[in-house]
This record gives structure tokens, sequence and C-alpha cells, in this order.
């Protein structure tokens, strides 16, 4: 019995010395890889980026390697306040759970095309002739704001200021021909439900097609209606 007992005893010690001597591994939080995240940030960038027009390119700017963040079960990739996908800008990545947090990421993104560009100098007051204009191709996220790519848009428009040769032409240096312009004998024309009627009338400002003009009648008698081309003037009863 003494033997059995002593026997038992050491079966036990044995055991619990095994315990001791095996270490209990501690659980390491998930955390979020950044490659995780810049697959993210590309897979954001080439949707938001395909209905542009021209050539795509862009480059996503390295992601912060002392970062460390805890896994986030759904990313969501953002345009901040202010940005647009176009030229040098920032993307937000934000984690709303079960971790929170938001970085923002680098990104260049260029659009190779076509636009438009003044083949000589254009003097203010000067009608635009398919032979003033030039197409040049290049970095459109490059060039400033506005600048035109289809000829239709700069024919027969009329240029506010000076443009120099080569200067890329943008839609707030051009401006819409008159349609009438102050002085000039107007034909009024106005219509409803089966008829339709037209006066004689002296323009009293200048308006381009689309815009608001005052036409004195023959009558002596003021109206506005809406400037239409070949000095015509829309009026409604």
């Amino acid at each position: 019995m003494k033997a059995f007992l002593h026997c038992t005893a050491a079966i036990l010690l044995a055991i619990g010395a095994s315990l001791c001597a095996t270490p209990v591994a501690a659980q390491t939080p998930a955390i979020q890889s950044a490659a995780s995240i810049h697959q993210a940030v590309e897979q954001f960038v080439r949707q938001q980026t395909s209905g542009l027009p021209g050539k795509i390119g862009y480059t996503i700017g390295a992601i912060d390697a002392r970062l460390v963040l805890p896994a986030c079960g759904a990313l969501e990739i953002f345009v901040p306040a202010g940005g647009r996908l176009w030229g040098p800008t920032n993307l937000g990545v934000r984690c709303g759970g079960p971790a929170q947090w938001t970085i923002y990421v680098n990104v260049d993104v260029r659009v190779g095309g076509s636009y438009l560009t003044a083949s000589r100098a254009l003097a203010p007051g000067q009608v635009i002739s398919a032979a003033d204009i030039a197409t040049q191709s290049g970095d459109l996220t490059l060039l400033p704001q506005g600048v035109l790519a289809n000829i239709e848009n700069a024919v027969g428009r009329i240029a506010v200021s000076s443009i120099a040769a080569g200067q890329p032409l943008r839609f707030d240096q051009l401006r819409a021909p008159l349609a009438v312009q102050q002085g000039q004998s107007v034909k009024l024309l106005s219509g409803g439900n089966g008829f339709r009627v037209s006066a004689e009338g002296r323009a009293l400002n200048n308006a381009q097609e689309g815009q608001l003009a005052q036409v004195r009648t023959n009558g002596g008698q003021t109206v506005s209606g809406v400037a239409r081309a070949g000095g015509t003037v829309e009026v409604a009863f």
C-alpha cells in the first residue's frame, strides 16, 4: 500500500512539474496589415477614376510601417471634404468597428489627354476660328481648371482678354457671342395654345443666347424675354 501511494505521489508530482514547465501562450491582438490598406485604397482609386477622360495613371504612397492598427472588419475609403481624385491628394481610410481609427494615404492621380491651345496670339473681342486653335497632349491634372478639350466649345466664341500663342484655352477666357445688342432692332415672338404672334422692338441691353433681354416695342411698352440667335426675343405672356 505504501508503495502504491508513493508511486501515485510521484506521478502527480511529475504532472505538476510538467504543467509548470509549459508556458501559456499570450493572445496577440490582430493587426491590420499595410498591404490590406494599400489594396483597399487602390481598388477605390481604380473604381472612382474609371469614368475620367484620357489615360489614367496613379501612384499610392507608402503607409507608415510604424503604425500599429487593430484589425478592421470593413475598411471605408473616402475623399476628404474639399478634395478630389485629381493630381496629388489624400484619401482617408476609416475603420468604424470594432476598433475605431482613421489614417490618410497620399495618392497622385494623373490623366493624360488632349486639350486646346491658341495657335497664335488672340486679341480681346476676337471671334475664335478653327485656325486660331491647336491641339496639344499632356497631363491634364497639371493644367488650370476649365481648360477646353473640344474644338466645338471654342469656335465662334469671343476672347474676353488677350491670349498668348501656345496658352491653353480656358472656358472663362471665352464668351458666347451676343444674340442681341443694345439698340438693335429685334423681333418679339410669343405664343400659346393654338396661337403665335410677333412684333418689332428695339433691344435695351446686350444679351447672349438664353439670357434675359429687355425690349421696347414700337408702341412704347417695355417687355422682357429670352434672347435667341438671329435677333429674336421670346416673350411669355
